[in-house]
C-alpha cells in the first residue's frame, strides 16, 4: 500500500513537472510575436497565449498561437516566399544569357564593319580612286550580308544575293578587258545566267558561298537561341502558383509558427514533395529544354570549327581579291568562253585602239597591303573565348527545371534529420519522395494536382523549344530551314535567255567549250607603273595580296 502511494506521488510530481517546462513553449506566444512583426504584420494579430481550438483552415486544430486572421496573412506571405527563391533562379538565369546574347551579337556585328572597314582601307590605299568609282558594289554587297545576320531569308536570298555581286563585277571587268565591243543589257543577261559555268573568278565563288551560307546560318541561329533563352524563363516565371501549392506552402512554412516552433524548418523530403507539386508543370518543360541546351552546344561547337563566323569574315577582302586576280590572269580564256557561247558582241563605233591612262581612269600606283595590320578582334574579345564561356553556362543550364525543387530545398531552408517539421509536428517525414512531372504528382501527398489540366503558359514554350531546337539542327548541316521550301529547292529562276543574239536562242544550260582552233579576243592592257620600294614589298607578300592593286584596275567601269 506505501508502494501505491509512493508511486502516485512520484507519478503527479512528474506530470507536473512535465507540465510546468511546456508551458512556456505552449501557452506564451512571444516568439511567435516577435517572428510575426518580422514580417510586416500587426503585432497585435497575435494572442499573447496559444488558444485552444481554434477553427484553422490549413494548419492542425487545437492549442496555436495563430488566429485565422493572422493564417490567411502569413498564407500570402507563404506565396511570397515560396516565389522568392525560384524568381532569383531565374533572373539570375536570364541575366547570364541575355549577357551573353548582348556579347555575341556586338561581336558579329562589328566583325562585319571591321570587314567591310579592312577592304574599304586595303582596296583605296592600293587603288584610290579606282576603287572609289565602285566602292558601290562593295557597300552593298556588305550592306545585303548585315540584313541576311539580322533578318535572315526573309530579308536577303543569300544565294541570289552572292551570284549578282560576282556577276555585277564579273560584267564590270568584261567591259574593261574587251572596251572595244559594245556589250548591251541582253548580252549582259546571257553572260550573269552562265557565271557559274564559266567559272571567270576560279573557285572563291562557290567556296565563299558555302562558307558564308554556313557561317550566318549558324551565326544569326545561335544568337537567336541566345536571346530565346531568357524570354522563355521569363514567360515560365509569370505562371502563378495554385491555391493548393499555396496551401501547401502555408503548411510547409508557417504552421511551425502556429504551433510556438518559430525556428522550426522543414524536412527536406517534405519540402521537396511540396516544390514537386507546386512545379510540376515547369518540369515538364525539363526535357524540352535539355534538348534545346544540347542543340546550343553542338551547334557551338560548329561555330568553334567549320562553321567559325570569324575566321570567314576577316579574311574577305584578301578572298575577293584572289577571286578578281583570278579572272584578270585569265580574261582571254574568259572572253573567249563568252563570245563562244553568247556570240561575238558588236564593235563600238569609233573604238580607238589606244587610250591613255588617264582616258581608262587609271592613275593610282600600286602599294601591297600588309596583312598584319588588318583587324583581327571584334568588341574586344574574339569568338573563340566567347565560345568557350558560353559553353560552361549553357551547361550549368541544363536540367535548371527538373533540379529547381533540389536547389530551393537545400542549405539554410530545411532541417536535416529528423529534427524537423514534417507538416503535423516535429518528427521524421515518412512520406515517398515522388518523381519530378506532371504525371507524378497523381500520388503526391503534400499538394493536391490536377494532371488532367497542364499549364497552357508552358505548354507553349514547350512547343517554341522544340521548334527552336530543329533550326539549330538545321543551322549545325548548314541549313536555314526559314528559307529551304519546296518552291526554292525546286529552282524557280526567270524563264528566258532575254539576249537578242541568234546564239542565244538556244537552252539556257549553254556548254562553254574550247574549240579546235579558238579566236583569241583582243584584251585591252592595263598597265601599273610601280616605284623601286613598292615592287620589292610586293615580292614579300602573298600573292593574293600583292596582286590585289593590279586586280582593282579591272574593276574600274569604262566611262564614254
Amino acid at each position: 500500500m506505501k508502494k501505491m502511494l509512493v508511486f502516485s506521488a512520484s507519478y503527479a510530481l512528474v506530470v507536473l513537472f512535465v507540465s510546468i517546462a511546456a508551458e512556456p513553449k505552449t501557452k506564451n506566444c512571444n516568439e511567435v510575436r516577435a517572428a510575426y512583426s518580422s514580417k510586416g504584420f500587426n503585432v497585435n494579430d497575435v494572442p499573447n497565449k496559444g488558444v485552444q481550438g481554434a477553427p484553422l483552415k490549413v494548419c492542425p486544430q487545437g492549442f496555436s498561437c495563430c488566429t485565422v486572421e493572422m493564417e490567411e496573412k502569413l498564407s500570402q506571405q507563404s506565396h511570397s516566399d515560396l516565389k522568392a527563391p525560384i524568381s532569383q533562379l531565374s533572373t539570375n538565369l536570364q541575366s547570364t544569357f541575355k549577357q551573353r546574347h548582348q556579347h555575341f551579337d556586338q561581336f558579329f556585328r562589328e566583325l562585319l564593319e571591321n570587314a567591310e572597314r579592312s577592304l574599304n582601307s586595303m582596296f583605296v590605299r592600293t587603288y584610290g580612286m579606282m576603287y572609289v568609282q565602285n566602292a558601290e558594289l562593295f557597300k552593298n554587297f556588305f550592306t545585303s550580308l548585315r540584313r541576311y545576320y539580322l533578318s535572315g531569308s526573309a530579308a536577303v536570298n543569300l544565294d541570289a544575293m552572292l551570284s549578282e555581286f560576282w556577276a555585277d563585277l564579273l560584267e564590270r571587268m568584261l567591259r574593261l578587258v574587251n572596251v572595244q565591243y559594245d556589250f548591251t543589257s541582253s548580252y549582259m543577261e546571257c553572260v550573269s545566267r552562265h557565271t557559274d559555268q564559266l567559272q571567270p573568278f576560279g573557285d572563291v565563288p562557290r567556296k565563299l558561298r558555302l562558307q558564308l551560307t554556313r557561317a550566318f546560318v549558324a551565326a544569326r541561329t545561335f544568337t537567336r537561341g541566345l536571346e530565346l533563352m531568357p524570354e522563355v524563363v521569363n514567360r515560365v516565371s509569370t505562371v502563378t502558383a495554385s491555391p493548393s501549392c499555396v496551401r501547401a506552402s502555408m503548411k510547409m512554412l508557417y504552421c511551425p509558427y502556429c504551433s510556438g516552433q518559430v525556428a522550426l524548418k522543414p524536412c527536406q523530403n517534405y519540402c521537396l514533395n511540396v516544390m514537386r507539386g507546386c512545379l510540376a508543370n515547369q518540369a515538364d518543360l525539363d526535357t524540352e529544354w535539355n534538348n534545346f541546351v544540347d542543340a546550343m552546344l553542338s551547334l557551338a561547337d560548329r561555330l568553334e570549327g567549320p562553321f567559325n563566323f570569324e575566321s570567314v569574315m576577316d579574311p574577305i577582302d584578301v578572298k575577293i581579291s584572289d577571286a578578281i586576280m583570278n579572272m584578270q590572269e585569265n580574261s582571254m580564256q574568259v572572253s573567249q568562253k563568252i563570245f563562244q557561247g553568247c556570240g561575238q558582241p558588236r564593235p563600238l563605233k569609233g573604238f580607238r585602239s589606244k587610250r591613255s591612262a588617264k582616258e581608262t581612269g587609271f592613275t593610282g600606283r600600286f602599294r601591297p597591303y600588309s596583312p598584319d595590320a588588318r583587324p583581327t578582334t571584334a568588341a574586344g574579345t574574339s569568338l573563340d573565348r566567347l565560345t568557350a564561356d558560353v559553353k560552361k553556362k549553357l551547361k550549368f543550364a541544363k536540367k535548371f527545371w527538373s533540379t529547381l525543387p533540389d536547389t530551393v530545398c537545400d542549405g539554410e531552408r530545411i532541417a536535416p534529420g529528423d529534427e524537423c517539421w514534417n507538416g503535423t509536428a516535429k518528427s521524421r517525414y515518412d512520406a515517398v519522395v515522388i518523381g519530378n512531372g506532371l504525371a507524378n504528382q497523381v500520388s503526391n501527398p503534400d499538394v493536391e494536382v490536377d494532371i488532367t489540366r497542364p499549364d497552357v503558359v508552358i505548354r507553349s514554350q514547350i512547343a517554341v523549344l522544340k521548334e527552336m531546337t530543329s533550326w539549330l539542327k538545321a543551322a549545325h548541316s548548314g541549313n536555314d530551314i526559314s528559307f529551304d521550301t519546296e518552291e526554292e529547292a525546286s529552282g524557280t529562276g526567270e524563264s528566258g535567255s532575254g539576249c537578242d543574239l541568234p546564239t542565244c536562242e538556244t537552252d539556257r544550260d549553254i556548254y562553254f567549250s574550247t574549240p579546235a582552233n579558238p579566236v583569241v579576243p583582243s584584251v585591252k592592257e592595263v598597265v601599273v607603273q610601280m616605284d623601286t620600294s613598292t615592287a620589292h614589298r610586293a615580292t614579300l607578300g602573298s600573292r593574293a595580296l600583292a596582286a590585289c592593286g593590279l586586280a582593282l584596275a579591272l574593276l574600274a567601269p569604262h566611262w564614254r
